[in-house]
């Protein structure tokens, strides 16, 4: 492997790597301090994409588009906890796990009617529909650039609200000890809404960041989702850090297992590693609750 080549797919798979933490880092607060497991999550993801492409018809401005398209995903993902998820706090992992793949379900066919089955693409914003010269001759898509760079804010932003905020006080009590908080005043519904409802937006804007590099279409949702659980199982239920530095090594490791190995083994090597780590932390590598 060319050291430009080396350099182009490392940098492909940070970008990964970030966009794949983009949506951990909800599922994960979620788990953590609800106690839920969301297999909607990839729905919202898919819901993002979709609002971003109808916004940018309607307002002819990605930017713009993506702010109203995470702000109704915010407001789509706080309905479904307090519609349908809130009943299912104290219930089984099983019936969590059933009542979110129905959403799933719901949300493919209600996608499916408003917008059809034919994949959509997003048009990228004219400053980054190009490439950036880096290093060693290598020409990279400056949108993947961007995503690399929104990746890394929301990541800083998210570090500093959950470690030096009074709600991330609040978060980090109720991943930790929920009765405790609830106890101690915490309005543990209302922190539960919040953290669902930024969780929502933060999928959206993966969403709608894959979106524009790839395609829109139904059924989006479900294959990131499956990396965003290896994330979230790696890093430490709970664990933004945690979250991060999986959602790292997930997106680098794939990335080269694909370039490096037969395909067969490549789409493997990330579930190999995960069974690795757990091998020897069980929790994860940061684990919230000891």
């Amino acid at each position: 492997m060319s050291a430009s080549l080396f350099i182009e797919q490392l940098l492909n798979g940070v970008q990964f790597g970030v966009m794949l933490f983009l949506i951990s880092a909800g599922l994960t607060l979620v788990f953590g301090i609800m106690n839920l497991i969301n297999l909607a999550h990839g729905a919202l993801y898919m819901t993002g994409a979709f609002l971003a492409a109808a916004f940018i018809k309607i307002t002819g401005n990605f930017f713009l588009a993506a702010v109203l398209a995470m702000a109704l995903t915010a407001l789509t993902g706080a309905a479904m906890e307090w519609i349908v998820l809130r009943k299912f706090y104290g219930r089984d992992h099983l019936d969590q796990v059933l009542a979110t793949f129905g959403l799933i379900l719901v949300f493919n066919d209600l996608v499916r009617l408003i917008w059809g089955v034919v994949p959509v693409q997003l048009r990228l914003p004219g400053p980054f529909s190009g490439s950036v010269p880096l290093m060693l001759d290598v020409q990279y898509p400056a949108f993947r650039l961007l995503i690399l760079a929104v990746g890394l804010l929301v990541a800083l932003g998210l570090y500093l609200v959950v470690v030096h905020t009074r709600i991330g006080m609040w978060i980090r009590a109720g991943a930790s000890n929920r009765p405790m908080a609830s106890a101690l005043g915490v309005d543990v519904g209302l922190v539960f809404s919040l953290v669902f409802a930024a969780g929502a937006a933060l999928a959206g804007l993966a969403g709608l960041m894959a979106g524009a590099i790839s395609s829109v279409q139904v059924g989006m949702g479900e294959p990131v989702l499956i990396l965003a659980l290896v994330v979230t199982v790696i890093g430490g239920i709970g664990s933004i850090r945690g979250a991060f530095i999986a959602a790292l090594m997930i997106g680098i490791v794939d990335t080269f297992g694909r370039v490096l190995l037969p395909p067969a083994l490549g789409s493997m090597v990330i579930f190999m590693l995960m069974a690795v780590i757990l091998a020897f932390r069980p929790k994860g590598l940061f684990p919230v609750h000891a």
